[in-house]
């Protein structure tokens, strides 16, 4: 009901894209569930001693970093080869979070791209914050009311959660309520501001507040299989939900001398052009791209990197048109570029993406861009919307000591661990997945596979296992 009742809001309803309502709507909130009380198990049980079982590394920098997933061996099966860790900021070693115990009541906003969004961050804010939490809808997503109620209603009937609907007005009332202790919401920087002044200083405001996403292609001796598996991950994630995502691929990093670069870029716009037309259901959409593309139809413009005016750089798209930017240098000397680019010159600090083969994947000088790289979240081969559907994982924009604000908010959610003092999530996953990832727009069975895995994390049955991973392979 949940996916089914969004993808209708969207259009989408009986496509193929359709099947991405389940799986970042229900599924995601689902896990998250698992992984809060498995969590909170080990808090009852161990109390402080439950992160002493984790084995702690160190970064080329020389932070704690803590693997998270996989756990165990359906992680293991689902998505091979994906691995994730957090780093710790520089002086932390991996702590539990604690509650605040002056919290009464945790005001959500949600956002209105992705149905998960806001139930997530109340349940954070009621595992993590111990507060009860009232959850404002996006209007866009007004219709899913009854549906978000039904799925959380142990939590309603209990008097912890409360889900509300209404316009801007609704949420200003809700802002400047006395019983209202802190507030997090998901939309624009302006949005977060107008929030801030509204709730005033005794309140605390955190939110994710977007990102012009990079996608980082780090050269090497491809392949056309590997040209071909790259263009598949950069365009399904532009694709993905429309472009409406806050990690919608928004700049891609190339090396202007790679041999490689034309048949990478002919690829792309070979996939962009070739996909399903999808209804542009979010406000504003087409007038984005009009200002963004100077008023051209083709999804890829071409941006210079000394260009400091340029729009790509500075304004999240929200839409599915991609930048393309071409940096001088070969190897170590072009990653250092590329690194130095996004972090000083693209808006926001939310999420990056690199694409390395295996081979590159080894090298030093990768390590330390991935170290030197200021985001919350750095993603090698998987899109780093992945980051934010594990559970484990802290999602919020980069908190290291010397980060400025760019843009992408303040504050973590997610965080299923209840970690305190992260900096960044890492993942690591194949340059070419044996399994084909459900949001590909290459996976033919990417219609059916979302509402599988609901089933599989409803029972853990092997029944339900078997089903998931025979739509996997043959995708």
């Amino acid at each position: 009901m949940w996916a089914g009742t969004a993808a209708a809001l969207k259009g989408v309803a009986g496509t193929p894209a359709a099947g991405e309502e389940a799986l970042t709507g229900p599924w995601a909130v689902m896990t998250s569930l698992r992984r809060y009380a498995a969590t909170l198990h080990d808090v009852q049980r161990l109390g402080d001693r439950r992160l002493e079982r984790r084995a702690i590394r160190r970064s080329p920098d020389g932070r704690a970093v803590l693997d998270l997933f996989p756990e165990g061996g359906y992680d293991r099966l689902l998505v091979p080869g994906v691995r994730a860790e957090v780093w710790m900021r520089p002086g932390f070693t991996p702590e539990p979070l604690h509650a605040d115990p002056l919290a009464r009541v945790a005001l959500v906003l949600g956002a209105g791209n992705v149905t998960s969004i806001g139930p997530l961050d109340a349940l954070y804010a009621l595992v993590a914050e111990g507060a009860a939490c009232v959850l404002k809808l996006h209007p866009l997503l007004d219709d899913l009311a009854c549906v978000v109620e039904e799925a959380l209603n142990p939590l309603i009937a209990g008097g912890y959660l409360a889900v509300v609907t209404g316009d801007a007005s609704v949420g200003r009332y809700l802002c400047t309520h006395p019983l209202v202790d802190s507030v997090h919401v998901t939309g624009s920087f302006a949005t977060y501001e107008s929030v801030v002044a509204e709730a005033g200083p005794r309140k605390r405001v955190t939110g994710e507040l977007g990102n012009v996403t990079p996608t980082i292609v780090v050269p090497g001796g491809w392949s056309d299989a590997d040209v071909a598996a790259a263009a598949a991950n950069i365009v399904s994630a532009k694709l993905h939900n429309a472009g409406f995502n806050c990690v919608s691929p928004q700049v891609l990093i190339l090396p202007a001398r790679w041999d490689r670069r034309p048949e990478l870029l002919s690829s792309i716009e070979r996939l962009l052009r070739d996909a399903p037309d999808r209804p542009a259901y979010y406000p504003g959409a087409a007038a984005r791209f009009a200002h963004l593309s100077r008023g051209n139809d083709a999804p890829i413009v071409h941006a210079s990197p000394d260009d400091i005016s340029e729009p790509m750089f500075r304004e999240e798209a929200f839409c599915a048109l991609l930048a393309v930017v071409a940096l001088p240098g070969e190897g170590e000397s072009y990653l250092q570029r590329a690194v130095a680019f996004v972090n000083e010159r693209l808006a926001g600090d939310l999420a990056v993406n690199l694409i390395a083969r295996s081979a590159e994947r080894g090298s030093s000088w990768l390590a330390g861009a991935i170290a030197a790289l200021r985001y919350g979240c750095v993603s090698v081969n998987a899109w780093s919307a992945v980051g934010f559907m594990l559970p484990q994982l802290p999602w919020g924009a980069y908190r290291g000591d010397d980060r400025k604000a760019r843009g992408s908010g303040y504050g973590v959610v997610h965080n299923g661990l209840l970690l305190a003092g992260t900096e960044k999530a890492v993942l690591y996953a194949p340059f070419s997945p044996f399994i084909k990832p459900p949001w590909y727009v290459t996976n033919r069975n990417r219609a059916a596979i979302g509402a599988a895995l609901c089933d599989f994390e409803r029972t853990r049955s092997p029944a339900a296992f078997a089903k998931v991973a025979l739509l996997g392979l043959t995708g």
